[in-house]
């Protein structure tokens, strides 16, 4: 029997951690053998907060990228209590920024820099963003000790977001990495068109469950945290709606392996090379018809870009993911690691010279 083909139009990633140093040179190739673009976070170490080290940075990624790669790296600025108005200008004259990241300080990965009072900080240059179109992208959690992990997207909403909407309805936001019903519900009650959210691979086939099977499970620990089931479902029944308010962002999120399996391991999924298979795998179960508008379309519409010329061909072929790659000294563990996944990149046809490239992963995958 053959095995079940898609082409779609080659794919964007709309929220993607890339490292830097020998570790960029490691893991941007895998983003880039399938995918066109990327929104490339910039919370390295010193944090990107300038358009002159935005630049640098891209020069960075592109000299990571094999010779022949068309992969075209977003840059983004990492807010802070002391970014100015003139940087956001700056960086939206420049046509190399796209989008401005809120940390708030210390939710996540190296964002010790990041925001510690939104509204008294920051509301200029929220309105100078808002002016220019340049999209604000949210980790949207708390950061308040009190409040359970498991809560603090919904506060965060509650109490940050949604005042935030409704001060400057012209603001376009995205809510990165959303894990529950209240972000989907509020997400489709905001009815400008200006507030739109990413939805990663992990939150769309994992719930909380996942982290504690079998003994504590590391690489299956990332924030937002994984959530109960009823919002997975509700995840799912979003993205595959048909809304356009949705769109791919994996998170994609390198640790080295002993960083992970240690004894306070940090947070973070690498999914890269088998992203794209997996929400194939989601779509299937829903309808593959609607993956296509998720992976290509509605992202580049929400950021006023063209959709790619290119496509890419997804074939049913089950195939094992490698236990690891290589990653800065070290390595850095795949999701799913060692376990067999039903859908496989087949190829990638390149729009701007019409010419096959033979998906990179095969070769990745060694």
């Amino acid at each position: 029997m053959e095995s079940l083909r898609l082409s779609i139009v080659q794919p964007d990633d709309w929220h993607l951690h890339l490292r830097d140093g020998n570790g960029l040179a490691s893991v941007a190739p895998h983003s880039a053998s399938v995918f066109k673009r990327a929104i490339v976070m910039p919370n390295l170490k010193p944090p990107i907060t300038t358009l002159s080290q935005a630049l640098a940075y891209r020069e960075r990624i592109l000299k990571a990228l094999p010779p022949d790669s068309t992969f075209t790296p977003l840059m983004t600025l990492y807010l802070t209590d002391d970014t100015t108005t003139s940087e956001i200008k700056l960086a939206k004259k420049s046509g190399a920024v796209f989008a401005v990241k809120l940390y708030p300080a210390g939710a996540t990965t190296n964002s010790q820099a990041g925001v510690t009072d939104l509204f008294g900080k920051c509301m200029p240059v929220l309105e100078e963003m808002a002016r220019s179109s340049l999209p604000l992208l949210v980790h949207g959690e708390v950061v308040d000790t009190s409040v359970d992990i498991f809560d603090r997207e919904k506060v965060f909403i509650d109490t940050i977001l949604s005042p935030l909407v409704t001060k400057l309805p012209e603001l376009k936001v995205v809510m990165e990495h959303i894990t529950t019903r209240d972000a989907v519900e509020f997400v489709e009650s905001v009815t400008s068109g200006n507030v739109a959210a990413t939805v990663t691979p992990q939150h769309l086939l994992l719930n909380r469950n996942a982290i504690f099977q079998g003994g504590l499970q590391p690489h299956f620990y990332c924030l937002p945290v994984l959530k109960r089931e009823h919002h997975r479902q509700a995840l799912i029944k979003a993205v595959t709606s048909g809304s356009n308010k949705y769109f791919l962002g994996t998170d994609s999120a390198p640790h080295e392996k002993r960083a992970k399996e240690a004894s306070c391991g940090c947070a973070g999924i690498y999914s890269a090379p088998v992203a794209l298979p997996l929400y194939a795998q989601v779509f299937e179960e829903a309808t593959l018809d609607m993956l296509e508008a998720f992976t290509s379309l509605n992202g580049p519409n929400f950021y006023g870009l063209p959709a790619n010329k290119g496509t890419v061909t997804l074939v049913k072929t089950p195939w094992c993911v490698p236990t690891a790659y290589s990653f800065e000294s070290g390595t850095v563990v795949p999701i799913f690691a060692g376990k067999t996944i039903q859908w496989s990149v087949e190829s990638v046809i390149n729009g701007e010279d019409s010419c096959e490239k033979k998906n990179e992963l095969e070769s990745l995958r060694v």
